[in-house]
């Protein structure tokens, strides 16, 4: 825990809706309505937004019109958009598509990623060794995911230790940041506490993100958690966009109005302005056909000019 269990005065959030959010879902969204999901979050206030996935589009069709949304995105000065590269073929189309911030991939336990990426811990580690050698070549920012960190949709419990390992593994490599993720949103504020605990020990906070979702209703007590820890970047999505298409039942990721919502309440700044969040749940979300699924959005429903 950090000294005097202090939380941080400033939280960065870190925007996820626009690849991990809607790469989840089943009924392709058009390339207009993606860049104008971007653009408005760009307006919020928000300074990092993940735009988007250079991926095989046979393994995630959403995410196909990779470059047309890295082009016809409004990309502001003060925000960094960075997109999704699992392997040196997807760094090298982001990179010409013009993308100035990747993201890698890995996870915690040996079967889930076998079955999302498709390869075990030990190569996902070599793959990523060549992403981070192009990168460095190009002074590209890199920041790692670690899955699965509470549990295994096919192994159950993940050790924190196993955790640990894997995230200082993939700073030693290079990643300016490790973001911590709850793949299937198991874990409570006892499981965070026992992660952080230890992971802490070896990585600092600064150099840590936590990555939610809201499967079980404990995502925001589980934010609170590793607040107390001092840990300063949340990832959330706008709507709370999301979900897990290699983890049964795994709900969205925790929505970005209702982490703001409690950071405002606490007095923390982000910067970000939470109507504008929340105009932006309600729009991306009629795009989708449904209303979102956060509490902040639907009890701040701004006027509708239909029936709804």
């Amino acid at each position: 825990m950090n000294p005097g269990n202090v939380r941080p005065a400033h939280v960065t959030l870190y925007e996820v809706g626009p690849r991990d959010g809607l790469q989840a879902e089943t009924e392709i969204v058009a390339t207009a309505d993606k860049i104008a999901l971007i653009d408005r979050l760009s307006a919020s206030g928000l300074k990092y937004i993940e735009a988007t996935s250079f991926v095989s589009k046979k393994w995630v069709p959403q995410m196909a019109d990779a470059a047309e949304v890295m082009a016809g995105i409004t990309q502001r000065t003060s925000a960094t958009y960075p997109v999704l590269t699992p392997n040196l073929q997807g760094y090298e189309a982001a990179r010409d598509a013009g993308a100035q911030t990747v993201a890698i991939f890995g996870a915690a336990s040996e079967t889930f990623s076998l079955k999302n990426i498709n390869c075990s811990i030990a190569e996902s580690l070599a793959r990523f060794r060549f992403v981070m050698g192009e990168a460095a070549i190009n002074a590209m920012p890199v920041r790692g995911y670690v899955s699965t960190v509470i549990a295994c949709p096919y192994e159950g419990a993940i050790k924190p230790q196993a955790v640990t390992d894997m995230a200082a593994r993939m700073l030693d490599m290079g990643c300016y940041e490790i973001s911590l993720g709850d793949t299937i949103g198991v874990g409570t504020p006892a499981d965070v506490e026992r992660l952080l605990d230890v992971i802490l020990k070896v990585i600092p906070a600064e150099k840590l993100a936590v990555h939610f979702h809201d499967t079980y209703g404990q995502a925001l007590a589980n934010i609170l958690t590793a607040l107390d820890h001092g840990i300063a970047t949340i990832d959330s999505s706008v709507g709370g966009l999301g979900g897990c298409p290699y983890a049964p039942g795994a709900s969205g990721n925790v929505a970005t109005e209702d982490v703001l919502y409690m950071l405002n309440g606490l007095g923390i700044e982000t910067g970000v302005d939470l109507e504008t969040i929340v105009a932006t749940a309600w729009q991306i979300s009629d795009v989708l056909g449904r209303p979102p699924r956060s509490k902040v959005a639907v009890a701040k429903q701004p006027p509708r000019n239909d029936a709804r």
